[in-house]
């Protein structure tokens, strides 16, 4: 376990419990929680929002595909496959880190990406509390990764809600190139 001067220095990251919160605000808003209370709020509910889903399959097995989202090292090496590291944008020198436990911290891509872990369910999903570090500060997304074994693959049934409007098309094409190409070699090279 990091000791606290190996944390990042965010101006107070949230705490568990509001990340929990706001991750049961975006489901609910994602259609998840309950349709009639939904339909009792009509002031103040948003009809408009951006989602992005995936279903990028890996020949890998759900472990090795987990392990490679959820294990620092693994993770470090597909980040330096990625098209942000092989551009050369300057996304910060931050080690990733990646908190392997519910509530856990994390930042990647040089401390461009932070959020907390919602749930970690090994081999099969992982849900984060996910934000870029140029949002406005206290906006998180909600991201989940479903796994989902085809045979010898892995398919990841992938959602991301809960983004600034606008951001759709650029997080679309960054989980494209950042993550899944990536992952896809970090995984066949192994």
């Amino acid at each position: 376990m990091n000791d606290a001067s190996d944390q990042p220095t965010l101006a107070q990251p949230p705490t568990r419990r509001q990340m929990l919160l706001a991750a049961t605000a975006t489901l609910a808003g994602l259609g998840i929680g309950s349709i009639s209370a939904l339909a009792r709020t009509e002031e103040g509910v948003s009809r408009t929002s951006e989602s992005i889903h995936q279903e990028p399959v890996f020949k890998a097995n759900p472990k090795h595909v987990y392990e490679a989202l959820t294990n620092e090292i693994q993770f470090e090496k597909v980040t330096k496959l990625s098209a942000a590291m092989q551009s050369a944008v300057a996304l910060g020198e931050k080690r990733t880190q990646i908190g392997r436990e519910a509530g856990g911290y994390f930042t990647l891509f040089g401390g461009h990406i932070v959020g907390r872990q919602i749930e970690l369910l090994p081999n099969e999903r992982i849900v984060q509390a996910w934000r870029v570090v140029d949002w406005n500060p206290g906006v998180y997304s909600i991201v989940k990764f479903e796994f989902t074994e085809q045979g010898s693959s892995t398919k990841i049934i992938f959602d991301h809600a809960g983004f600034p409007q606008g951001k759709g098309q650029h997080l679309a094409e960054g989980w494209r190139m950042n993550y899944w190409e990536p992952l896809e070699k970090y995984l066949i090279s192994r």
